[in-house]
């Protein structure tokens, strides 16, 4: 059983940054597909980024610019830089992986493994 193990949250201002981490109990130069996810209050959870063994990058249209997702296959963790924050980005944020190919990046039943999440909140 894959394990996932999210940390970085917190409550920050509008404008502000944090970075999430996302650390695997397994191999992560040997995952395909990996991703974060989000559920804000009171809706469903969606897609923020995912990224892919061979680099390609994905994001959802109100983070392009200010979100960055990144993984490091030597530490097994899968990062989410988040830079100017809005209140908007206020959610429980998860990271998920699949072993292999995923046909749609922002499909959460398309992911196979999953952290717990990490709260993020941001105040105007």
């Amino acid at each position: 059983q894959v394990q996932l193990v999210e940390s970085g949250g917190g409550s920050v201002q509008a404008g502000g940054s944090l970075r999430l981490s996302c650390v695997v109990s397994a191999y992560t130069s040997s995952i395909y597909s990996m991703g974060w996810f989000r559920r804000p209050p009171g809706k469903e959870r969606e897609g923020v980024a995912g990224i892919d063994s061979v680099g390609r990058l994905n994001y959802r249209d109100s983070v392009k610019g200010r979100f960055t997702i990144s993984r490091d296959n030597a530490k097994n963790t899968l990062y989410l830089q988040m830079d100017n924050l809005i209140p908007e980005d206020t959610a429980m944020y998860y990271c998920a992986l699949r072993w292999w190919y995923v046909s749609t990046w922002s499909m959460s039943s398309e992911y196979t493994y999953w952290g717990q999440g990490t709260q993020v909140t941001v105040s105007s």
